[in-house]
């Protein structure tokens, strides 16, 4: 005889979820699910339509992160015609993607993950949100965070017509050259992601590792997983977020593979379980041994944290700075304790603003040569970047008109799927123990996934055949009383 409990909706996500809870008589908990209810399929209705709408197709997928769709499709276009873009091309591209990238980080820091830390994890839940960070933190900080994020935001709309879907990315190239004009105010908008960026780490350092209990609960077993990391990386084997090879260190930190994109179905694939629509990706060249950590087991993390520990070192100085700290408090490269991951993010969000700087000095960057026009016949094509919540393909068959056959997109939250699935039923066991079991418990069972910053509407895709379906129907006392299943 097992009780459950169930939280239902998971909070402060992209997309939607919930935390199935089994307890024995004991008071223990037999194991804990995560399970995603939706299921967008994407690539099912982008077969028939023109490559070239992909870009904008994609980005649809979700409106927190369309800007790492648009590129990672951009980037596949240009695989798919074989061209290249000019360096003016490619430059802009990364900056605007620096600019998404502090963003989308300081988005997720503040308002979703950052609340659990800045508030406190067993905090009242109307508290645990940005209303209560800024009580906090202060106004001023608040109206910084918001500034930055508008001005950012500005820019990018700019730049790429769109800031929600962007529509700028062109096979071998982009639709607009940059005017010096606007290179100024970018590097000016660099500046001050700079600033934001130094001042959430020193946040981060006088409100969470100064304080004793948060520092045991990051590094507390509950939160810990031995893994695979995998991320992208330039020909220096630095941390990159827009182009370069994908690289992958085992749980001891050593190099395990060094690959191209294009032969990523070689060493990554995916499980499936009938009780969520998400697919769990893994390394074949360790295979599938099941939701368990090791050097033995297959299942391997992106994201953040993951991206530093994959990477031999950051491009910038600050951010290598910051890269040190993190690994020196922590004990050393690798670091496994997940919910380090929103350190590590802040280490990115400062790489990001340095980076985006230096982009916005190159003089190369306004040069009117933007665009190299197509002239091959399209077939195959596959994109990468890193995404915020970590590595993005997407990889599109054509037929000779360049009309869509096949798409398939591995997303961020994907690659994590198994490790998120490990976090959560890890922390119920280790923090659910007898019937006494309040919100403020459960929010901490939250967290274990809150800190990948999944974006489960981007990570459910189309499945071959039919869909495995488990109908529950309940009275208003919420006993079962039927279950009608398609397996």
């Amino acid at each position: 005889m097992t009780r459950e409990i169930l939280i239902d909706p998971i909070t402060r996500l992209e997309g939607h979820g919930r935390i199935h809870i089994f307890v024995r008589d004991d008071g223990e908990v037999d194991r804990a699910y995560l399970q995603i209810p939706e299921l967008r399929g994407f690539e099912a209705f982008a077969r028939g339509r023109r490559a070239e709408e992909m870009p904008q197709i994609t980005s649809r997928i979700c409106g927190v992160c369309p800007m790492a769709h648009h590129m990672a499709g951009t980037k596949a276009l240009d695989d798919l015609y074989r061209v290249e873009p000019p360096p003016a091309a490619k430059k802009v591209r990364e900056m605007v993607y620096d600019a998404f990238m502090i963003e989308d980080h300081a988005l997720h820091f503040f308002f979703l993950g950052g609340p659990d830390f800045v508030v406190g994890p067993t905090a009242p839940k109307a508290e645990r949100n940005i209303l209560g960070v800024l009580g906090k933190v202060g106004l001023e900080v608040g109206g910084k965070v918001i500034a930055v994020r508008k001005e950012l935001r500005g820019l990018i709309e700019e730049a790429a017509g769109k800031v929600i879907h962007p529509v700028f990315g062109l096979p071998g190239g982009i639709s607009k050259p940059l005017t010096p004009e606007l290179r100024d105010r970018f590097a000016e908008g660099a500046a001050h992601a700079l600033e934001l960026a130094q001042l959430a780490l020193r946040l981060f350092r006088e409100v969470v590792l100064a304080n004793p209990s948060y520092v045991e609960l990051i590094t507390s077993e509950a939160y810990t997983h031995r893994t695979y990391y995998m991320g992208l990386v330039d020909e220096r084997e630095r941390l990159s977020f827009y182009d370069g090879h994908l690289r992958v260190v085992d749980p001891e930190g050593r190099p395990f593979l060094s690959y191209d994109v294009h032969d990523y179905l070689e060493h990554v694939a995916e499980h499936v379980e009938p009780w969520s629509y998400i697919k769990f990706c893994y390394l074949k060249d360790v295979g599938w041994h099941g939701f368990t950590d090791g050097a033995e087991s297959g299942v391997y993390a992106v994201a953040p944290l993951a991206r530093l520990n994959a990477s031999e070192a950051l491009s910038t100085p600050l951010a290598q700075e910051a890269a040190e700290e993190l690994f020196a408090t922590l004990g050393g490269k690798p670091v496994h304790h997940t919910l380090a991951t929103h350190w590590a993010r802040l280490v990115e969000l400062l790489h990001a603003a340095e980076r985006m700087g230096e982009l916005a000095a190159d003089p190369e960057i306004a040069s009117p040569e933007v665009r190299t026009l197509p002239t091959e016949t399209p077939t195959e094509g596959i994109g990468v970047v890193e995404a915020p919540r970590g590595t993005l393909i997407h990889h599109y068959v054509t037929d000779e008109r360049g009309i869509i056959e096949r798409a398939n997109l591995i997303v961020a939250t994907q690659n994590n799927a198994a490790r998120i699935a490990l976090s959560v039923d890890k922390a119920a066991r280790a923090l659910v123990h007898g019937a006494d079991v309040d919100e403020g418990l459960l929010n901490q069972v939250e967290m274990a996934f809150r800190a990948y910053d999944p974006c489960f509407g981007c990570a459910t895709h189309a499945l071959p055949g039919q869909m495995p379906l488990i109908v529950e129907v309940r009275d208003l006392r919420g006993e079962l009383i039927r279950e009608v299943r398609r397996d």
